[in-house]
């Protein structure tokens, strides 16, 4: 059921040729058709964006920093949902996990389970992502603004 010409086909199955060339159903091109065989690539082609920009992390460095970020954006994945609701990670710096505990007693059983976390860890990431683990409680309000200060009474020596 084609027309005359035999480009069209007639009835719906225009459509399902339209679908098939679009998919590359159709003629397999040959290995030289668009392509000069003697030309060899060069470092000015243009990169698929993944490759890109997987080639600029590694000449960068970066890939260790992806892994901690990973840590960070998985975290109730890598450790269930009933952990990360009582402990997030803080800051992974140079190797080292910073956790926050909500409470003194939940940074107590963290500490216990260490040598358990580790290994979880070292499965998602990689092993040696992670070199360190620290786990620090709640923190009490402060009156310090900014990384540095100045030693004195603090806020006392304001109020007379």
């Amino acid at each position: 059921m084609t027309s005359e010409s035999g480009d069209i086909p007639a009835g719906g199955d225009a459509a399902a040729k339209a679908l098939n060339r679009a998919v590359g159903g159709g003629k397999p091109r040959s290995k030289s058709q668009g392509k000069h065989p003697s030309k060899t690539s060069d470092s000015r082609d243009p990169l698929p964006l993944g490759d890109a920009v997987g080639e600029l992390m590694s000449n960068r460095g970066w890939h260790r920093d992806r892994a901690g970020a990973q840590v960070t954006a998985l975290w109730p994945e890598i450790v269930g949902e009933d952990l990360a609701s009582h402990v997030v990670p803080e800051s992974f710096v140079d190797g080292v996990l910073t956790l926050r505990a909500e409470s003194t007693t939940w940074a107590t059983q963290v500490r216990y389970l260490l040598p358990t976390l580790r290994t979880t860890i070292d499965a998602a990431v990689g092993a040696g992502v992670v070199s360190d683990i620290r786990i620090q409680g709640p923190q009490g309000p402060s009156w310090k603004s900014g990384a540095r200060h100045v030693k004195g009474r603090g806020p006392r020596d304001t109020y007379g």
